[in-house]
C-alpha cells in the first residue's frame, strides 16, 4: 500500500547558501591575501614579508599548543574532582586563532591575533551561541519522538511507504538463542 506522492528519485535539491557562496568567499578572501602580500612585499620588501608569515606559523603552532595544554590540563581536572568539564574556556577559539596565525597570509594573521584577545573570544563565543540557538529552533520545531513517528522508507521504485514500529513484550516473538552484534 502506498501512500502520498511518488517521488522521483531525480529530484535535485535547492543548495544552501553556505554551499553556494562559502567557494566564492574563500576565493575573495585568497585573492585579497596575495594582494595585500605582495603590497606589503612592494613597500617593505619580501624579506620582511617572509619572516613576518614565518613568524606567524612559529606563534600559531605555540598558541595552539598551549591552547592544548590548559584543555587537557582543564578536563584532567574535572575527571579528578567527579564532574564535567566546565565550557571551553576559550580553548576552541584560541586553536582557531592559533590555525588563522600558522595559514600563510596577512589578513588570517590579524584575524588569528583579534581571536586571542579575551573581550573578542567573549563576543564571538556569544555570537556563536546565538547563532547556533536560533539554528536549533528553526530546525526541530517538534520532539523526537515526532521524528521517528515520521520515518519514511523509500522503495527502489521510489514509492514512500510511511510506517511505524511496533514492539511487544510478548515472549513467545523473542528470539531463542542471542543474536552476534550487527557491526562488521
Amino acid at each position: 500500500m502506498t501512500t502520498g506522492t511518488p517521488t522521483s528519485p531525480y529530484t535535485r535539491r535547492r543548495p544552501s547558501r553556505l554551499r553556494r557562496y562559502l567557494p566564492l568567499g574563500l576565493a575573495a578572501w585568497l585573492v585579497l591575501e596575495i594582494w595585500l602580500l605582495t603590497l606589503v612585499a612592494g613597500a617593505a620588501g619580501g624579506l620582511t614579508v617572509f619572516l613576518l608569515l614565518v613568524a606567524g606559523s612559529v606563534a600559531g603552532s605555540v598558541v595552539i599548543k598551549r591552547a592544548g595544554r590548559r584543555a587537557f590540563r582543564n578536563l584532567n581536572e574535572a575527571l579528578r574532582e567527579g564532574g564535567s568539564p566546565a565550557r571551553g574556556g576559550g580553548n576552541g577559539l584560541m586553536m582557531l586563532g592559533g590555525l588563522l596565525l600558522i595559514i600563510p597570509g596577512l589578513l588570517s594573521d590579524a584575524a588569528g591575533l583579534l581571536l586571542l584577545l579575551p573581550p573578542v573570544q567573549k563576543a564571538v563565543s556569544r555570537l556563536a551561541e546565538n547563532a547556533l540557538e536560533r539554528g536549533l529552533r528553526k530546525a526541530a520545531p517538534g520532539t523526537l519522538g515526532d521524528a521517528f513517528q515520521q520515518v519514511r522508507m523509500h522503495r527502489p521504485d521510489g514509492r514512500v511507504v510511511q510506517g511505524e514500529v511496533i514492539t511487544t513484550d510478548d515472549p513467545s516473538h523473542a528470539p531463542q538463542e542471542p543474536r552476534p552484534p550487527l557491526t562488521r
